[in-house]
Formats: C-alpha cells, sequence, structure tokens
C-alpha cells in the first residue's frame, strides 16, 4: 500500500510507474500527500509533491499543496508562485478560502496573497466557497446548503418564473465557523410537482445565476419520475465530467450511496475536510447539485477505512461522533440516524408513492471475523427499519444499502451482507411475515454496475440494482451470477417508477459517462406480491 512507503520510493514509483496505474491510484496518491501535511511531516509532503508534480506537470492538487507547505515554512513568495500558477492553469480561487483553514491561515495571512485577491477581484467578505447544494426536497419544501469564507448571512431568492421576476426573498440564516462556515436553509410553503427558480446571496450579494428544480410530485398519489443512484466517486479529474452527464437526464433526485469521497482517515479531520472542498469545488459538482434533491449515506471510505466498521458502541473509537459531525456539515439530508441519542446516516424519506429507505452499514458494524452472529445496523438502526417498513404504504419501497444484498456480490469476503447473512435473512423474514410488498432492493461498493435477482422460497423474488463506478478509475470483476453487469467505463444507475400503469412499474438502467444505455430492465408491480 503507498501507505506504508518511503518517500524515497514513493516518489519513484509515481516517476516510473505506467501512467494508467498513477491515474488509478489519484485519488490516494493526492489524498497520502496532504495526510503527511497534517502528520506534522512537512520533507515527506513536499517531496511527495514535488516528485509528483515533476511526473504531471499539470496536477492542480499537487500545486494547491506546494502553495501550503510554501507558506507553512515561511516561504511566501514560492508559495504565492504556486498559488498564481495553479489559478491560472484552473483552480478555483475558493480552494485557497475554504480551508482546510488551520493550514492555510499562514498563506490567508500573507499581504501578498491579500494583495492578490484583491487585484483579481476576490473579495473575501463576499464570498461564496462551496453550494448552493439542495436537499430535503419534498412535494412542498427544500432545504439549500452552502458554505462561505468567513460568517456570514445566506439569504435565497426564489420564484415559480424563469425570468425571477416574481421572486421573493426566503429564509436567512449566519454560516458559522463551528459548523465549518456552513449553514442550511429551509423554505416551505412550495407547490408540487413546480418547477421553481432560485439564487443565492451572501450578505446581500447575489452570488450565484439562477437554478432550478423542480418539487416533488403530490404525496401518496400515482407518478412518473426518474431518480438516479451510485457509489464510487473517487475524486478523479479527467472522470468530473460524470456530474455533466447525470445532470443531462435533469432526475428529480440523487443517492449518493457511498464511498462519495474517499477519506480512509477517521482520525485526521482537516483530510476529511481536504477530500470534501476538492470535489466541492468541482464547478461540474456544483451544478449538479444545486438542481436537485440530493441525499447521501456513507461507505467504509467515507466513515473509516477499507472494509471497517465503527463497532456496537456510540461513542468508540473516540473518532465516530466528530466524523459524524462532520459528514452533517457537508450534506443536506433529512435525518442523521437517530440524532444524539444513536447516531448515523439512515434517514427515509419519500417521493409520491414510493418510499427510500436508507441505511448506515458501517457506524455500528460489528467485525464478523470475530462476533457470531453479527450485526451490520446495530439495535437502534434495525428496529428503526422496522418500525419505518411497517408503517409504508407507498407502492413501491425501496430498501438503499451502502453494500450489497445478493451473495455472489463479493465472493469470499465478509464485509457485504455475505458476512451478515443471519441479519439479512431476519430483514427478509420480516418482509416476509408482515406481507409487505413491492419492495426494491439498491446497493453500491462493487466497481461496476449490476442487477441481480434473490431467489426466495415461499416469497416474491426480490430484485437488486448495484452501481458504484461513478467516477472511479479501478474496476471490479463482473459476476457470472448477475442477471448482468458492467465496468468496462463509469456508469450511473438510473431508475425511473410509473405508478400511474395498471400494474406499476419500476426501470433499472445503466448510463455509462459517455451517456450509453448499457443495459435495461423493468420490473412490474405483479412480480414483487405474495401470491394469492
Amino acid at each position: 500500500m503507498i501507505r506504508s512507503l518511503t518517500p524515497i520510493l514513493f516518489a519513484a514509483l509515481l516517476i516510473f510507474a505506467p501512467a494508467v496505474h498513477s491515474q488509478e491510484q489519484y485519488k490516494v496518491v493526492t489524498r497520502q500527500m496532504f495526510n503527511a501535511l497534517d502528520r506534522g511531516d512537512m520533507p515527506a509532503a513536499r517531496n511527495q509533491m514535488e516528485s509528483y508534480l515533476a511526473a504531471h506537470p499539470d496536477d492542480l492538487e499537487s500545486m494547491y499543496g506546494l502553495a501550503i507547505v510554501n507558506a507553512m515554512s515561511g516561504d511566501i513568495n514560492s508559495a504565492m508562485e504556486y498559488v498564481s500558477k495553479s489559478v491560472d492553469a484552473g483552480l478555483p480561487f475558493s480552494r485557497f478560502l475554504a480551508g482546510p483553514r488551520e493550514w492555510l491561515t499562514p498563506l490567508c495571512n500573507a499581504p501578498a496573497f491579500q494583495d492578490y485577491a484583491k487585484r483579481h477581484g476576490q473579495l473575501h467578505d463576499d464570498l461564496l466557497v462551496h453550494g448552493p447544494l439542495l436537499g430535503c426536497v419534498t412535494s412542498e419544501s427544500a432545504r439549500f446548503w452552502a458554505r462561505t469564507a468567513d460568517e456570514y448571512g445566506l439569504s435565497i431568492s426564489l420564484s415559480d418564473s424563469p425570468d425571477m421576476q416574481t421572486a421573493r426573498q426566503h429564509a436567512w440564516a449566519i454560516t458559522k465557523a463551528e459548523n465549518d462556515y456552513t449553514a442550511t436553509l429551509d423554505i416551505g410553503g412550495l407547490k408540487p410537482d413546480t418547477r421553481y427558480y432560485y439564487r443565492l446571496y451572501v450578505n446581500g450579494v447575489q452570488k450565484t445565476p439562477v437554478y432550478s428544480f423542480k418539487t416533488f410530485p403530490e404525496p401518496d398519489k400515482p407518478s412518473k419520475f426518474q431518480i438516479g443512484f451510485g457509489g464510487g466517486a473517487g475524486y478523479t479529474p479527467p472522470f468530473e465530467r460524470m456530474w455533466n452527464t447525470i445532470d443531462s437526464h435533469d432526475p428529480l433526485a440523487f443517492l449518493f450511496m457511498g464511498d462519495n469521497v474517499y477519506i480512509d482517515s477517521p482520525t485526521q479531520p482537516n483530510v476529511q475536510r481536504y477530500c470534501y472542498y476538492r470535489r466541492q469545488s468541482r464547478p461540474e459538482f456544483s451544478n449538479f447539485t444545486a438542481r436537485r434533491g440530493i441525499f447521501a449515506v456513507w461507505d467504509d471510505h467515507d466513515f473509516v477505512d477499507n472494509d471497517s466498521g465503527g463497532g456496537p458502541e456510540i461513542d468508540t473509537p473516540p473518532w465516530k461522533i466528530p466524523v459524524w459531525k462532520l459528514f452533517q456539515q457537508n450534506w443536506a439530508n433529512p435525518a442523521y440516524g437517530g440524532g444524539e441519542a444513536h447516531p448515523g446516516c439512515w434517514f427515509s424519506f419519500s417521493i409520491a408513492d414510493v418510499d427510500f429507505i436508507l441505511l448506515d452499514s458501517r457506524y455500528y458494524r460489528e467485525d464478523p471475523k470475530t462476533v457470531e452472529s453479527p450485526s451490520m445496523l446495530g439495535a437502534a438502526q434495525k428496529q428503526w427499519l422496522f418500525d419505518t417498513l411497517k408503517q409504508c404504504k407507498g407502492t413501491f419501497k425501496v430498501i438503499a444499502s451502502p453494500v450489497p444484498w445478493s451473495l455472489g456480490a463479493k465472493p469470499g469476503s465478509l464485509d457485504p451482507w455475505q458476512g451478515y447473512q443471519q441479519e439479512r435473512d431476519e430483514i427478509f423474514s420480516f418482509i416476509h411475515d408482515n406481507r409487505i410488498e413491492g419492495v426494491v432492493l439498491l446497493s453500491a461498493d462493487r466497481h461496476r454496475s449490476d442487477a441481480w435477482k434473490i431467489e426466495r422460497k415461499n416469497a416474491y423474488d426480490l430484485y437488486e440494482f448495484e452501481s458504484s463506478r461513478l467516477t472511479n478509475i479501478h474496476t471490479h470483476g463482473l459476476m457470472p451470477e448477475a442477471m448482468f453487469g458492467y465496468n468496462e467505463k463509469c456508469s450511473f444507475g438510473l431508475l425511473t417508477f410509473d405508478t400511474t400503469r395498471t400494474d406499476p412499474t419500476v426501470s433499472f438502467e445503466i448510463i455509462n459517462i459517455d451517456d450509453e444505455l448499457i443495459h435495461k430492465i423493468t420490473v412490474d408491480l405483479n412480480q414483487l406480491k405474495y401470491k394469492k
């Protein structure tokens, strides 16, 4: 693993390894540079950044890092050379205001940096750093998230007209340093199934173009709509165009199913922030997340590290709650598990007459190698799942897990539900015993897109749709037991629900980064019912 390499060997790997290997490891290589910086190992950080930049002269992350390293070392002139070079090459200037603030303070306090900002028209006192990101959309409300350069006021101007002639100022919030300079704005009183247009203001100054989004259809009524989903979104600059591809389909909502940014540093909050910031600063991502309801759960690489879990305790290990709070600072979900009493990232929401239940597969996960009959969900979340399922009245009930349900999805591994078969059986038995119909399973984790059918005795078969190669270069092999699969290019899952039909349907499409339809399957509600 790169984590164990010495700086000299690390540099040799980057310079002499084939280009495809270097590209393949980009999300890891760049993160390791900042791991070293955060540990205070400045020579290693500098060596890694300079070596990578020598092999890849246009790499913006190395330039950004060297601006920080030089400023922290007192060499402001060299730091400013990298600031200028990176911004000229396309790095958003806001990256130097976003943070992590602890790293950037020596640079931002330098008169040379402040003069540069003024010369380039960067107004520190009202700069929008990240967002807006849209979350918690319903048939009558929406939530707007943003991060600013300092503690400033946010407001929204919203209209049902594209020319904004009928725009009204809605909501007000102040970003707080304790929340990493973020805030959310909630707006209610909206109409179902209506397109709205909005601008975001910082301290009363317009900071965004006009964005639009559509509210969800009327609750509990038949409708036809589309949502997207996927995981495996490691930061890969050539593949950030994926957000444009998904955006072109204009899904009503998008589910981030885990491995959303790849952090693998639960005890290093600055590295966690760095991983979020580099994605949030991409214009493709910002435009995409400003225009539809965004809902997110984590998987291993965003919570802890590969194939790991937090264990059954609420606050042990001690990094769990800080990671949870940092996650909340970067999304706008309807809920975050059971709150302070039972932290986590699970929640549910509905669109029209379709219910969505998103699970947390990591916070309370027990180790299947050491625990007999281990739990992935933990007692509180499992009870919440059962209670929610019993209350769901939707035509379809979608249960989204960050890891695969099908036992053949990752042969030989105990990380997916394959390692938690007793708890999986308990969930499936609950569905059967309570005669819950219309259940559809979603999952992520495997770096490909699949469709699976889980056959059950004396019960309807469960269909699982999996997708987790949004921007990753690394792929996992196709599984012969799947109905079909795809791993040639990055891809996402597109779900179309049509409950207006006599026999309602859900369709799953695999669409790749080049907007090519690869596979499609349609499941009728009649296939998800118990026989009379």
